[in-house]
C-alpha cells in the first residue's frame, strides 16, 4: 500500500499504548495518519477507563474538537480474563462494558462523523471460538465483539464498513519460540503484533473495499488443527 493511502487520516485506537494496540497505532503514524489513543496507562495520550460512559464522551469530544471527521475506530482494549470459580458478578460485567459495551458507544458516537470509505475494526480473539478453563469473562467479551461485528456492519452499511480480526496466539514482546511452542501451530511459529497490524492497515485501506461484516481469524492455523489423543505426538495427560 502506498504511504499516500493513509496520509493524514484521522484513526481512533482504544488500548493504544501497549502491545498490538500499540503496533496498530505505529503503523497508522508511520503511514501518515492522526492518530489518537485512548488507554488506562499513564502516557501522551487520552488517559481514562473506556468502562466509564463519561470517559468514552470526553474522549469522542476531544477526538471531534480537532477533527471533524475520523477515518477509522480500532477496538482493541483488552477485558480482564477471570474464569467462574473466581469472577465477581462485579467483575463479569467490567470486563463485558471494556469489551463489548465501549466498542459499541464509540462506534455510536463516532458513527455520524466518518469519512466516506471509513472503517472500524473490533479486535475479538480466536477464544472467540475455543476456549481454556478459566476463562469465562474475557471468552464472553471476546464472542460479544465478534457478534457486535457483523451487526454493526448492517446498521451501518453503505457509510463505514466494519471487520474483526480475531488474533491467536500473539507475543507483544516478539519472543522468537522453538520447539513445541512453535511447530504445534501449522504456520511454524508464534505471532507478533505485526501480523495482526497488517491487517488492520489492510482492513482499512481501498483494497478491502468489498470486505464488511467479516471476521479474520490471525491464529496460525491453530483453530484449523484437528487435535486427537495419540495423533501426532499429542497426549493428554490426566
Amino acid at each position: 500500500m502506498s504511504m499516500n493511502t493513509f496520509k493524514n487520516k484521522v484513526a481512533v485506537i482504544t488500548g493504544g499504548a501497549n502491545g498490538i494496540g500499540k503496533c496498530i497505532a505505529e503503523e497508522f503514524r508511520r503511514n501518515g495518519a492522526f492518530v489518537y489513543v485512548i488507554d488506562k496507562a499513564e502516557g501522551e495520550h487520552f488517559t481514562g477507563d473506556i468502562a466509564d460512559r463519561k470517559t468514552l464522551e470526553a474522549f469522542a469530544e476531544s477526538v471531534l474538537s480537532q477533527h471533524e471527521k475520523i477515518d477509522f475506530l480500532i477496538n482493541n482494549a483488552l477485558p480482564v480474563m477471570k474464569g467462574i470459580d473466581e469472577c465477581t458478578y462485579e467483575e463479569f460485567q467490567y470486563a463485558l462494558s471494556v469489551g463489548v459495551t465501549a466498542p459499541f458507544y464509540l462506534s455510536k458516537l463516532f458513527a455520524p462523523h466518518f469519512s466516506e470509505g471509513g472503517s472500524i475494526i473490533n479486535i475479538s480473539s480466536s477464544r472467540d471460538r475455543m476456549s481454556q478453563p478459566q476463562t469465562e469473562s474475557y471468552t464472553a467479551a471476546k464472542g460479544g465483539i465478534a457478534a457486535l461485528t457483523h451487526a454493526l456492519a448492517v446498521s451501518l452499511a453503505g457509510k463505514v464498513r466494519v471487520n474483526s480480526i480475531s488474533p491467536g496466539w500473539i507475543d507483544t514482546s516478539y519472543t522468537i519460540y522453538e520447539g513445541a511452542d512453535a511447530v504445534q501451530q501449522p504456520a511454524g511459529r508464534v505471532g507478533n503484533p505485526l501480523d495482526i497490524a497488517n491487517m488492520v492497515m489492510f482492513l482499512c485501506s481501498d483494497k478491502a473495499g468489498f470486505i464488511t461484516g467479516a471476521n479474520i481469524c490471525i491464529d496460525g492455523g491453530m483453530t484449523r488443527q484437528m487435535i486427537y489423543h495419540g495423533d501426532n505426538g499429542w497426549k493428554l495427560e490426566i
